[in-house]
């Protein structure tokens, strides 16, 4: 008698990873809520959101440490939604690293492969060229204890990458570190699995770290992916007030259309009127929002005119009043809080490309905040 083979399906190189319809249920509670998702080869993909979103359920069951309560996972074209976790082709990294305190750098790395029986050359081999890989070579007889936090986030990466899995799964990689490190181990981590080609997918509820690292995100709420789209893409098209809020600072206006045209649209709200240079999926006097990023409105004490806002249609669009409440300094950029002649208060940033500025705003003083017509995203949920 033959041994079952897995059940297969076509595979595509969009579809390295394929999620179907995948729900998982505790008692009346869907943690995961009927997702569906491809994954190309060599992409790493970010799971964002906040606590209880659904997203360290979803890695998990990627896993095989939770079961589907419906929906199945295809990886490389196999359906591993019923196999268990020791015989996937996956490794996980978790938070906290999970290195064997009394194992060397090398024996840590080495773990996985002596279990599965590899020769012992095999080993030496496999090992020396992940020490290289994540430049550790040199500390390859400390143990976990003697190094910094980043080096033993590599060692932990080198151990899963070790075994040559086709996915690499990782649950909140960075955040046992601090900020200045996780900043640099970001990018580190990304060119490493780059180097490798391993396909990964990772948690976070961070919303920088995921816009770094990831190819694309899929941004999670109550167990459903809202946006799913390069980084780029979420950021400047949210397709949702959550999703606008949850990424970045933005800056939201309430309104009605007053004007609908295929190639422009005004929305009127207590602040201004807004011109948007393109049309909208939408019907005169709906309500909508307006959402707008503080690095995309321009702050000066005179009226702006309509030479300096190309894409504005007439006068006293997109611009409106106010004083500056807050001047708060970063480095590379500088805030401004702008309470609004209407009693709202924005945010608006402006780059500090020059050491020193000719003509610097400060709290107290009366500006105008103006910006651009295709900066504007109307949105309608």
């Amino acid at each position: 008698m033959q041994p079952k083979q897995p059940n297969t399906v076509p595979q595509s190189e969009a579809s390295y990873v394929r999620i179907d319809r995948l729900t998982k249920r505790f008692d009346e509670v869907a943690a995961v809520d009927d997702v569906s998702l491809n994954i190309k080869k060599g992409e790493i993909f970010a799971l964002l959101g906040s606590s209880g979103c659904g997203k360290s359920t979803l890695l998990r069951m990627l896993a095989g440490f939770e079961t589907p309560t419906t929906g199945n996972v295809y990886l490389d074209g196999v359906d591993i939604s019923k196999m268990p976790p020791y015989e996937r082709p996956i490794n996980m990294m978790f938070q906290s690293y999970a290195l064997f305190p009394h194992l060397t750098v090398y024996q840590n790395i080495a773990f996985g492969l002596e279990r599965d029986k590899m020769p012992k050359d095999r080993i030496a081999e496999r090992v020396e060229a992940m020490l290289n890989i994540v430049q550790l070579k040199p500390y390859a007889k400390r143990k976990p204890h003697q190094l910094s936090g980043g080096q033993q986030q590599r060692v932990a990466l080198a151990r899963c990458l070790a075994k040559s899995p086709k996915l690499l799964l990782l649950d909140e990689p960075l955040g046992a570190l601090d900020r200045k490190l996780r900043e640099q181990t970001q990018f580190e981590l990304v060119n490493i699995i780059k180097k490798v080609g391993v396909t990964c997918v990772m948690v976070t509820h961070d919303q920088e770290e995921a816009m770094i690292m990831a190819d694309r995100i899929a941004v999670m709420q109550e167990g459903s992916f809202l946006q799913v789209g390069r980084p780029g893409e979420i950021y400047e098209t949210p397709n949702c007030l959550f999703v606008a809020g949850f990424i970045g600072d933005v800056n939201l206006f309430k309104g009605k259309v007053e004007v609908d045209q295929p190639d422009h649209v005004v929305i009127g709200t207590p602040e201004c009127k807004h011109y948007v240079s393109h049309g909208i999926t939408g019907t005169l006097n709906m309500q909508v929002s307006i959402a707008l990023r503080p690095e995309k409105i321009s702050l000066q004490d005179s009226e702006p005119t309509l030479e300096q806002r190309e894409s504005v249609a007439e006068h006293g669009h997109n611009c409106t009043p106010g004083t500056i409440e807050g001047v708060a300094y970063f480095g590379k950029f500088t805030l401004f809080h702008v309470r609004l002649d209407s009693g709202m208060v924005i945010k608006a940033s402006r780059e500090n490309a020059a050491r020193h500025e000719d003509k610097q705003l400060v709290r107290g003083q009366r500006v105008f905040a103006w910006w651009d017509g295709s900066d504007v995203v109307v949105l309608t949920s």
